[in-house]
């Protein structure tokens, strides 16, 4: 291998000199609910979104069980519960004598990462073990960890599994899984293989020492113990400050880290040679008392006492961090805030991921790292910086330690908080969707979409307006999406009033406008998400004295000035407001898993309001000391003159907060109640996040 050219100081240069590895692809195979999901990470950070329990946690398990170095022991509950008629297609298979093809069938767990390196990487390092093509074009390695049957045992496997039956009887899954589903754990065992991505029957064993040098995994889970630290502050700190001495302790280039960890060493040897003095003194002092009872009786064994001060307990049980107070004195840990500390202990965790890496000299392999929650205790704007800063610390840490060796760790950031996930870019996002029960199967599992994929995206606009709005999509079972400030404050009271069993559903409420939320169908429809959309109807027509069309009401109208009723009936012919309330009437407002509602006659041939005010006013006349006739013209221009004259966010508030009892606009009650009675995954029977009900953004 040629020799790299030193790196400058310069970021940039240091990137184009050393070009890096990274983990481009993750597949996942039989692993509770992931089933059969690819993951692409991206180069720097990775956001992990999705309700709960849709199995972003397990992607980080399957990690750190594969790569520990103990014996590796799957249970029968690990395995994708989809993969266990398999393991009845398995016997029947043996029990026909087709080894080969029970061996086949037998479900194993997998976890698949592609590495991709660059042409011009002129060390690969610990990779080369990996590496089992001959293709000088080729980029990537492939390895494969499972959990499977070890050879020779089919036999031991299922044997018994037809003991006791009836002749002719077959046995059924559940006795086949009472039978195997114990010896799972004698019986699989670990592989690891690389393969040829050309070629996959080119394949070669890697050994788990050689892989842990490959790839380095670290998983900062979210309950990190802040809440039980009143007690004991320091256990925290003082254990990642331990953990960043041993990686001192244990580097060999000399540098400022490793001096301090040797002078650290050299005080506490001098501690112990002053303490162990006195001590000696001390018992000296006590050996007449001890000459009463005996002592030291036929022969003196010399009595004398030795002391020995483990650095590693003075730093993991004797440090804390304080702070600065009044007149000198300062306070304790426990007496900040659980942010403050939950961001400190976090930071200094990855620090000593990072040391300990750092330690394996020049060419330490690649580095991924999963963080699980990171706003745990972390008020809005700290999550916003948290996630936009995070990707710095691999140019930070390398910096405080005046290394000029670079680090290209992959973060990977699972996460409940719009406020991360909104300021994550589209590109980065990896949404993980459980998917909906078939009939009759109590099985599920998980996909995993990245949002890079939907077509017919507007990733700017998207990305601007979530950030700005901090969108719950996310995380929501079902969404609403509506047009001003008077839906966004009255549909809540309307599901409240109502008594409406959306509210122990947990459903996303975003203001979008009229003329956006047609641009979040595509993602709508790529997330699967159930979503009632509330808009105007927004009626027009010649209005005199002018050359363009105006405002008018519905049925004067003829057309409609809003997008998202243009963007769901793309004909123009069905902008007639006629033909929309025909519409209104079919399942031409339902497109899979979307609802339209907009203003429709509260009763049969009677007034249609053109907005929400006036299909409010329509509803409950009295609201206002308005009387309704049969005359459809009349009472359109009644409630379209009377809201005219009210403030909207008022008039809003004024009956989502102070008046109760009114009924509920027709079009607004038929679209909750489809929102209601369209079927959604339960995802556990814990409460919602954030509470169960209706999250207004």
């Amino acid at each position: 291998m040629t020799q790299q050219a030193a790196p400058t100081d310069s970021s940039d240069e240091l990137k184009k000199q050393l070009a890096p590895m990274r983990v481009s692809s993750i597949k996942m195979r039989n692993f509770r609910l992931l089933r059969n999901v690819d993951i692409n990470l991206d180069r720097n950070v990775t956001v992990l979104v999705g309700r709960n329990n849709s199995g972003k946690t397990t992607l980080a398990e399957a990690f750190i069980r594969f790569l520990q170095p103990s014996t590796l022991n799957f249970t029968l509950a690990d395995f994708s519960a989809e993969s266990y008629p398999e393991f009845l297609e398995a016997w029947h298979a043996y029990a026909a004598g087709e080894e080969q093809a029970a061996r086949d069938l037998l479900p194993e767990i997998s976890l698949t990462v592609e590495i991709s390196y660059s042409k011009e990487l002129q060390e690969y390092g610990p990779l080369a073990a990996a590496i089992v093509d001959l293709d000088p074009c080729c980029t990537t390695a492939m390895i494969r960890f499972s959990y499977s049957l070890e050879g020779g045992r089919l036999s031991d496997f299922f044997e018994g599994v037809a003991g006791g039956l009836k002749s002719g009887e077959k046995p059924d899954i559940e006795r086949v899984l009472g039978i195997v589903g114990d010896r799972i754990k004698g019986s699989y065992v670990r592989s690891i293989t690389a393969i040829d991505p050309g070629d996959t029957t080119n394949t070669r064993n890697i050994t788990l020492e050689a892989m842990r040098r490959i790839l380095t995994v670290n998983f900062l889970k979210a309950q990190r113990g802040l809440d039980d630290e009143k007690e004991k502050p320091n256990d925290l700190i003082g254990s990642i400050l331990q953990n960043l001495f041993n990686a001192a302790s244990n580097s060999n280039d000399g540098g400022s880290q490793k001096q301090t960890a040797d002078a650290l060493t050299a005080a506490i040897a001098d501690i112990e040679r002053d303490l162990g003095a006195k001590v000696s003194e001390m018992v000296k002092g006590i050996i007449p008392a001890l000459q009463a009872f005996g002592y030291p009786g036929l022969t003196d064994p010399g009595l004398k006492a030795q002391t020995t001060l483990d650095i590693e307990r003075v730093l993991g049980n004797h440090t804390s961090i304080r702070y600065d107070g009044v007149a000198g004195v300062s306070l304790p840990e426990s007496y900040s805030g659980l942010g403050s500390r939950n961001l400190i202990l976090m930071l200094l965790t990855l620090l000593s991921y990072y040391r300990d890496y750092a330690t394996r000299g020049n060419m330490p392999g690649l580095h991924l790292v999963f963080i699980e929650e990171p706003e745990a205790h972390l008020h809005p704007q700290m999550q916003e910086v948290f996630i936009e800063q995070l990707a710095s610390v691999a140019e930070l840490f390398p910096a405080l330690d005046n290394r000029r060796q670079p680090w290209w760790p992959q973060f990977a950031v699972s996460t409940h908080s719009s406020h991360v996930a909104n300021r994550a870019d589209f590109s980065a996002i990896r949404y993980f969707r459980v998917e909906d029960r078939a009939k009759g199967d109590s099985s599920r599992h998980t996909n995993v979409l990245d949002l890079t994929d939907v077509e017919g995206l507007d990733k700017t606009f998207l990305h601007q307006y979530l950030t700005l709005t901090r969108s719950d999509l996310f995380f929501a079972d079902k969404a609403i999406l509506v047009e001003g400030t008077s839906e966004r404050l009255i549909v809540p009271a309307a599901i409240k009033n109502t008594k409406h069993q959306l509210g122990s559903q947990y459903v996303a409420l975003m203001e979008v406008g009229g003329a956006y939320a047609h641009i979040f169908f595509p993602l709508l429809d790529f997330l699967g998400l159930t979503t009632l959309v509330i808009t105007d109807i927004d009626s027009i027509g010649p209005v005199e004295g002018k050359d363009r069309h105006g405002a008018t009401t519905v049925h004067q109208g003829t057309s409609t000035s809003n997008a998202t009723i243009k963007a769901w009936f793309p004909n123009s012919d069905a902008h007639n407001p006629a033909a929309l309330l025909a519409a209104a009437e079919t399942d031409a407002i339902i497109s899979g898993n979307r609802y339209l509602a907009y203003q429709v006659p509260e009763h049969e041939g009677k007034a249609c309001g053109r907005t929400f005010e006036d299909a409010f006013l329509l509803a409950n006349p009295s609201a206002e000391g308005l009387t309704l006739s049969d005359d459809v013209g009349h009472d359109e221009v009644l409630v379209r003159e009377a809201a005219e004259g009210l403030k909207k966010s008022d008039f809003a508030l004024r009956f989502a907060v102070e008046e109760a009892g009114w009924n509920t606009p027709r079009y607004l009650q038929r679209g909750l109640d489809w929102l209601l009675n369209h079927p959604t995954e339960p995802e556990s029977e814990a409460e919602p996040p954030n509470g169960a009900g209706v999250v207004v953004r």
